[in-house]
Protein backbone atom coordinates (compact mmCIF):
# COMPACT_ATOMS: atom_id res chain seq x y z
CA UNK A 1 0.00 0.00 0.00
CA UNK A 2 1.64 2.86 -0.87
CA UNK A 3 1.83 5.85 1.91
CA UNK A 4 -0.67 8.62 0.56
CA UNK A 5 -3.17 5.70 0.79
CA UNK A 6 -1.79 5.12 4.56
CA UNK A 7 -2.04 8.42 5.46
CA UNK A 8 -5.57 8.98 3.65
CA UNK A 9 -6.68 5.68 5.82
CA UNK A 10 -4.93 7.42 9.48
CA UNK A 11 -6.85 10.38 8.59
CA UNK A 12 -9.92 8.76 8.08
CA UNK A 13 -9.09 6.05 11.53
CA UNK A 14 -8.52 9.22 13.25
CA UNK A 15 -11.75 11.39 12.00
CA UNK A 16 -14.08 8.20 13.01
CA UNK A 17 -11.91 8.15 16.15
CA UNK A 18 -12.95 11.87 17.13
CA UNK A 19 -16.46 11.53 15.90
CA UNK A 20 -17.03 9.13 17.97
CA UNK A 21 -15.65 10.41 21.34
CA UNK A 22 -17.79 14.03 20.14
CA UNK A 23 -20.89 11.67 20.70
CA UNK A 24 -19.96 9.60 23.94
CA UNK A 25 -19.38 13.82 24.89
CA UNK A 26 -22.56 14.95 23.99
CA UNK A 27 -24.47 12.37 24.14
CA UNK A 28 -23.57 10.14 26.68
CA UNK A 29 -22.02 12.14 29.79
CA UNK A 30 -24.45 14.16 31.89
CA UNK A 31 -24.64 18.07 30.90
CA UNK A 32 -23.79 20.35 33.16
CA UNK A 33 -26.70 22.24 32.62
CA UNK A 34 -28.42 19.35 34.33
CA UNK A 35 -25.96 19.89 37.30
CA UNK A 36 -26.52 23.61 37.61
CA UNK A 37 -29.93 23.13 39.99
CA UNK A 38 -27.98 20.89 42.82
CA UNK A 39 -25.68 24.33 43.55
CA UNK A 40 -28.71 26.58 45.16
CA UNK A 41 -26.34 29.86 44.95
CA UNK A 42 -23.00 31.31 43.94
CA UNK A 43 -21.09 33.94 46.17
CA UNK A 44 -20.47 35.74 43.49
CA UNK A 45 -23.89 36.23 42.35
CA UNK A 46 -24.87 39.10 45.27
CA UNK A 47 -22.56 41.40 43.21
CA UNK A 48 -25.00 41.08 39.79
CA UNK A 49 -27.31 43.82 39.55
CA UNK A 50 -30.44 41.94 39.20
CA UNK A 51 -29.64 40.04 42.50
CA UNK A 52 -30.74 42.01 46.19
CA UNK A 53 -29.08 39.49 48.48
CA UNK A 54 -30.92 41.27 51.81
CA UNK A 55 -34.47 41.02 50.51
CA UNK A 56 -35.17 37.81 51.21
CA UNK A 57 -33.98 35.52 53.80
CA UNK A 58 -33.69 32.49 51.34
CA UNK A 59 -30.53 33.82 50.09
CA UNK A 60 -27.15 31.82 52.08
CA UNK A 61 -24.86 34.13 53.71
CA UNK A 62 -22.16 32.11 53.38
CA UNK A 63 -18.97 33.70 55.58
CA UNK A 64 -15.39 33.47 55.26
CA UNK A 65 -13.70 30.15 56.74
CA UNK A 66 -13.03 30.87 60.69
CA UNK A 67 -15.41 33.35 60.73
CA UNK A 68 -18.63 33.26 63.53
CA UNK A 69 -21.44 34.57 62.00
CA UNK A 70 -23.26 37.05 64.59
CA UNK A 71 -26.94 36.98 64.47
CA UNK A 72 -29.45 39.03 65.91
CA UNK A 73 -29.67 42.44 67.22
CA UNK A 74 -30.25 45.59 69.57
CA UNK A 75 -32.49 44.92 72.13
CA UNK A 76 -35.75 47.02 71.71
CA UNK A 77 -37.04 48.81 75.14
CA UNK A 78 -39.18 51.58 73.57
CA UNK A 79 -42.30 50.11 75.19
CA UNK A 80 -41.06 50.20 78.05
CA UNK A 81 -39.75 53.94 77.79
CA UNK A 82 -42.70 55.61 76.68
CA UNK A 83 -44.14 54.83 79.82
CA UNK A 84 -41.77 56.81 81.77
CA UNK A 85 -39.87 53.69 83.10
CA UNK A 86 -35.95 53.76 82.34
CA UNK A 87 -34.99 50.54 84.52
CA UNK A 88 -33.82 48.94 80.97
CA UNK A 89 -32.18 52.37 80.18
CA UNK A 90 -30.35 53.04 83.07
CA UNK A 91 -28.89 49.60 83.06
CA UNK A 92 -26.79 49.78 80.32
CA UNK A 93 -23.64 50.38 79.60
CA UNK A 94 -21.75 52.12 77.79
CA UNK A 95 -18.92 49.78 76.26
CA UNK A 96 -16.52 53.16 74.88
CA UNK A 97 -16.29 54.06 79.15
CA UNK A 98 -17.38 51.23 81.42
CA UNK A 99 -15.02 52.02 83.92
CA UNK A 100 -15.83 55.53 84.21
CA UNK A 101 -16.19 56.34 87.93
CA UNK A 102 -18.72 58.33 89.38
CA UNK A 103 -18.27 62.31 89.69
CA UNK A 104 -16.85 65.20 87.12
CA UNK A 105 -13.82 62.33 85.70
CA UNK A 106 -13.36 61.52 81.69
CA UNK A 107 -12.24 58.41 81.22
CA UNK A 108 -9.78 57.92 77.90
CA UNK A 109 -11.69 56.50 75.27
CA UNK A 110 -10.39 55.66 71.35
CA UNK A 111 -9.46 58.54 69.83
CA UNK A 112 -11.62 56.97 66.83
CA UNK A 113 -14.65 56.91 68.70
CA UNK A 114 -13.88 60.56 70.21
CA UNK A 115 -13.98 62.11 66.87
CA UNK A 116 -16.71 59.94 65.80
CA UNK A 117 -18.79 61.30 68.74
CA UNK A 118 -17.38 65.10 68.11
CA UNK A 119 -18.38 65.07 64.37
CA UNK A 120 -21.68 63.29 65.35
CA UNK A 121 -22.60 65.53 67.89
CA UNK A 122 -21.79 68.72 65.64
CA UNK A 123 -23.75 67.27 63.10
CA UNK A 124 -27.20 66.16 65.20
CA UNK A 125 -26.75 67.84 68.43
CA UNK A 126 -25.08 71.23 68.08
CA UNK A 127 -28.22 73.15 66.69
CA UNK A 128 -29.87 72.73 69.30
CA UNK A 129 -27.90 72.07 72.95
CA UNK A 130 -25.20 74.43 71.68
CA UNK A 131 -21.08 73.57 70.52
CA UNK A 132 -20.35 73.24 74.35
CA UNK A 133 -23.74 71.63 75.33
CA UNK A 134 -25.33 74.61 77.02
CA UNK A 135 -28.34 75.03 75.04
CA UNK A 136 -26.96 77.83 72.88
CA UNK A 137 -27.50 76.45 69.11
CA UNK A 138 -28.49 78.07 66.26
CA UNK A 139 -32.65 76.84 67.76
CA UNK A 140 -32.27 76.34 71.04
CA UNK A 141 -34.79 79.09 72.29
CA UNK A 142 -36.94 78.17 69.44
CA UNK A 143 -36.93 74.34 70.31
CA UNK A 144 -37.14 75.08 74.41
CA UNK A 145 -33.53 72.25 73.86
CA UNK A 146 -32.72 71.83 77.58
CA UNK A 147 -28.67 72.57 78.71
CA UNK A 148 -26.69 69.31 79.20
CA UNK A 149 -24.57 70.88 81.33
CA UNK A 150 -27.62 71.39 84.64
CA UNK A 151 -26.95 69.23 87.18
CA UNK A 152 -30.07 66.76 86.42
CA UNK A 153 -28.37 66.48 83.16
CA UNK A 154 -24.98 65.26 84.65
CA UNK A 155 -27.10 62.82 86.75
CA UNK A 156 -28.35 60.81 83.57
CA UNK A 157 -27.20 57.50 83.09
CA UNK A 158 -25.17 57.10 80.38
CA UNK A 159 -27.65 54.31 78.97
CA UNK A 160 -30.25 57.12 80.38
CA UNK A 161 -28.85 59.67 77.40
CA UNK A 162 -28.25 56.90 74.77
CA UNK A 163 -31.91 55.88 75.17
CA UNK A 164 -32.76 59.83 74.54
CA UNK A 165 -30.94 59.71 71.36
CA UNK A 166 -32.23 56.69 70.27
CA UNK A 167 -36.01 57.12 71.47
CA UNK A 168 -36.37 60.68 71.88
CA UNK A 169 -37.85 62.26 74.90
CA UNK A 170 -40.17 65.42 75.84
CA UNK A 171 -39.24 68.18 73.12
CA UNK A 172 -36.31 66.09 71.34
CA UNK A 173 -37.45 63.86 68.30
CA UNK A 174 -35.99 60.42 68.59
CA UNK A 175 -32.95 60.26 66.17
CA UNK A 176 -32.07 56.29 66.13
CA UNK A 177 -33.41 56.12 62.67
CA UNK A 178 -30.41 58.67 61.59
CA UNK A 179 -27.90 57.50 63.51
CA UNK A 180 -28.52 53.95 63.29
CA UNK A 181 -25.23 52.31 64.68
CA UNK A 182 -25.45 51.48 68.23
CA UNK A 183 -21.71 52.63 68.57
CA UNK A 184 -21.96 55.95 67.31
CA UNK A 185 -24.74 56.75 69.80
CA UNK A 186 -22.60 55.28 72.46
CA UNK A 187 -20.18 58.01 70.86
CA UNK A 188 -22.36 60.73 71.24
CA UNK A 189 -23.03 59.79 75.01
CA UNK A 190 -19.76 60.23 75.44
CA UNK A 191 -18.50 63.42 74.06
CA UNK A 192 -21.55 64.41 76.29
CA UNK A 193 -20.01 63.49 79.20
CA UNK A 194 -16.28 65.09 77.52
CA UNK A 195 -18.73 68.49 77.63
CA UNK A 196 -19.19 68.04 81.06
CA UNK A 197 -16.34 67.38 81.84
CA UNK A 198 -14.29 70.59 80.46
CA UNK A 199 -17.38 73.04 81.10
CA UNK A 200 -19.00 74.54 83.98
CA UNK A 201 -22.53 73.72 85.34
CA UNK A 202 -25.14 75.64 84.11
CA UNK A 203 -27.64 76.66 86.47
CA UNK A 204 -30.87 74.45 86.55
CA UNK A 205 -32.86 71.85 88.85
CA UNK A 206 -30.95 68.91 89.53
CA UNK A 207 -34.17 66.75 90.10
CA UNK A 208 -35.50 64.40 87.18
CA UNK A 209 -38.30 65.80 84.90
CA UNK A 210 -41.79 66.13 85.40
CA UNK A 211 -44.16 64.23 83.88
CA UNK A 212 -45.28 65.20 80.68
CA UNK A 213 -45.79 64.56 76.82
CA UNK A 214 -42.51 62.66 75.27
CA UNK A 215 -41.91 63.03 71.90
CA UNK A 216 -43.37 60.20 70.45
CA UNK A 217 -46.84 61.99 72.07
CA UNK A 218 -47.79 59.88 74.86
CA UNK A 219 -47.44 61.03 78.68
CA UNK A 220 -44.43 60.07 80.62
CA UNK A 221 -42.28 60.79 83.92
CA UNK A 222 -38.55 60.03 83.95
CA UNK A 223 -38.10 58.06 87.05
CA UNK A 224 -36.41 59.19 90.52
Amino acid sequence: MKPPELRRRAALALLALFCGGCDFYYYRLPSPDELWHVIPWFDHMTHARYIHPYETPNVPRYTPEGSVPVSGGEPDWSAEWVTGRATTANALTNPLTATRPPGPSMPVIPRAAAAAGDTLYQNFCTVCHGPTGNADGTMSRQMGAPSLLTPRARGYRDGYIYSVIRYGRGVMPRYGDKVVVPAERWAIVSHVRKLQSQFPVAPGDAAPIPPGPSATGSTSSVPR
